[in-house]
């Protein structure tokens, strides 16, 4: 009995206490700063290309951000989007892998094969190399290129690295997750090597630095030795605020007041964050950029609630479809925006970078065919109405199937068992298992084991495999629709055996024991030569490729229950 009481208490308790009536258009959290007049009847011009900086973060929650009304300091981020345009319609992807194969190529997932899960570094996998890459577009376009961070889209062969795909510098890790100090990462029992690399070449030197700081530090000194003269882009992708959840003393001791240990530390690392930013945007003036510069902010995915991170008030968490999984953070500064100091609700997805960008870049896109984003720059510097009208979120054929999905549940058309989600215009749809569905305060977040057993119950005990919401009307997803709109249902059920025809196979390769650091050193790097062709799995037919059914396994279960069981208590100790 005194479980269940637990498990009520997470929803029905919000629920009760107004915690779900949080003003979305509340003034001073996403309401628009008031634009000087003059400032739109005299927009600057571009006289040559501008230097762009893409500024990426990393499980960096929906609602960890100052001007989102968080307990979370952000004041260089707050000050950069009230004078820029804050993106209040902004998607992203729910996991690392897919949100960056996207951004560097303007593609769905589905169209490049990395539509399941990531890439993880044991396997013989990465962005495929027919893409051509943002920064090659770019390169095209006259830009010295430069990455400086998280890769995580394969590195098994030299081919896949970030200097061979557009990059003409880089300093970073290949994998998904590093010490922020010694660089180590583990990727199994015994299967762990260091993981930072300066252009080909791993960075043992490096070592004992905060990855944070390097980062913004090697920001600063790729401005100084170039010539604002000559239109640059660096790709800054921040390992923060990933767990492992560090943090410089200093920053802690600012949140010392908050009770949750984890929420604490992944405070301390957003703010150092922040202040990384603040450097970054002084050394662009100090060396002559800023007047002709586009700094775009985003994150990765949705900020992870075990972890100190918080996506309230949406729905869900990193590695969901739910929004607080897809919704990101978002915001483009630029003394070249027309329409400065201003929200904008255009709708944005990540994909739509690429085609933006490399206009802005007077880079040539005629010869790019197969491109899943839009220039939104016309919405975004003046205003205008956003090119973009729907945003597949994903069709993930490998994921497992809902155990209550069935074709006869989409009309016929659809196996609702698969997990794929789709937006189109104000309308969401959600098939399969959409992931972890609870509204989650931060201040529960990991100190309250209730919220936890609750998520679980909420998930496992939902019989049902399709959900419809109306996100312009119901932005936090508390009124499924599907019952009473079942002709909108089918509706975007055909648009998702649409973009199911035009699907390529899933790349998701077993792990190869030729991977193991101990073969390269110590460090984690490339392992095949480039005669080793790529290993491709899964196929075109996403609804036919899992017809066989999979014994029940109660002790792989029971054993998956004592894991989490085990991370969650874990956490509270910290």
């Amino acid at each position: 009995m005194a479980v269940y009481a637990l498990t009520g208490f997470s929803l029905v308790s919000l629920l009760s206490f107004g915690y779900l009536s949080w003003d979305w258009m509340k003034p001073g959290l996403v309401a628009d700063v008031a634009t000087d007049p003059m400032e739109k009847s005299l927009p600057p011009t571009f006289t040559r290309p501008p230097h762009i900086i893409f500024i990426l973060t990393d499980d960096q929650g929906y609602h960890d951000i100052g001007y989102h009304g968080s307990d979370i300091q952000t004041p260089t981020l707050d000050r950069l989007a009230a004078e820029g345009v804050k993106l209040e319609n902004y998607y992203i992807q729910p996991i690392c892998t897919p949100s960056r194969s996207q951004l560097i190529t303007g593609r769905y997932q589905i169209h490049t094969g990395l539509q399941h899960s990531i890439i993880r570094p044991r396997q013989p996998n990465c962005l495929p190399l027919d893409q051509v890459t943002l920064p090659q577009k770019l390169q095209e376009a006259g830009y010295s290129t430069h990455m400086v961070g998280k890769w995580h889209l394969g590195f098994y062969k030299k081919e896949c690295l970030p200097t061979r795909r557009g990059f003409d510098t880089f300093l970073g890790s290949l994998t998904g997750n590093v010490d922020y100090y010694t660089y180590d990462n583990c990727d199994g029992p015994g299967v762990c090597g260091y993981d930072l690399h300066e252009g080909e070449d791993v960075a043992w030197d490096q070592s004992g630095k905060y990855s944070t700081f390097l980062y913004a530090q090697r920001v600063s000194k790729i401005l100084a030795s170039h010539s604002p003269k000559e239109p640059i882009f660096i790709y800054v992708a921040f390992q923060a605020v990933h767990t492992p959840l560090q943090s410089p003393k200093e920053y802690i001791y600012r949140y010392r007041s908050m009770g949750n240990v984890a929420r604490r530390k992944y405070a301390a690392m957003v703010t150092c964050m922040d202040e990384a930013v603040k450097n970054i945007t002084w050394a662009l003036k100090k060396y002559g950029y800023y007047d002709n510069s586009v700094i775009v902010f985003s994150t990765d995915n949705g900020g992870q609630t075990f972890s100190g991170g918080s996506n309230w008030p949406l729905r869900g968490r990193k590695g969901t479809y739910w929004e607080g999984g897809v919704r990101g953070i978002g915001f483009v500064h630029s003394p070249l925006i027309k329409r400065k100091r201003r929200t904008s609700w255009a709708l944005v997805h990540i994909t739509d970078w690429y085609p933006t960008l490399v206009s802005l870049a007077r880079g040539n896109l005629s010869n790019v065919q197969g491109l899943d984003g839009y220039n939104v720059w016309p919405a975004i510097s003046e205003g205008k109405e956003s090119p973009r009208t729907e945003i597949l979120h994903n069709i993930d054929p490998l994921y497992n199937h809902a155990k209550y999905g069935s074709l006869e549940d989409g009309f016929g058309i659809w196996n609702t068992a698969v997990q794929a989600s789709i937006r189109v215009r104000e309308w969401k749809l959600l098939t399969g298992d959409p992931g972890y569905s609870d509204w989650i305060p931060p201040q529960t977040l990991t100190n309250f084991p209730g919220s936890w057993w609750n998520l679980e119950r909420l998930t496992n005990g939902l019989r049902k495999s399709v959900w419809l919401f109306n996100i312009t009307a119901d932005p936090y997803e508390r009124y499924d629709l599907s019952e009473q709109r079942p002709d909108m249902v089918r509706t975007l059920l055909m648009r998702l055996v649409h973009y199911n025809r035009t699907a390529i196979p899933v790349r998701y390769p077993a792990e190869n024991p030729r991977a193991h650091p101990d073969f390269n050193g110590g460090a984690w790097g490339p392992w095949a030569s480039e005669d080793d062709g790529e290993e491709w799995e899964g196929g075109r037919e996403p609804l036919k490729s899992r017809n066989k059914k999979k014994k029940k396994c109660k002790i792989c279960k029971l054993r998956s229950f004592f894991r989490k069981l085990n991370t969650r208590l874990m956490s509270n100790r910290i």
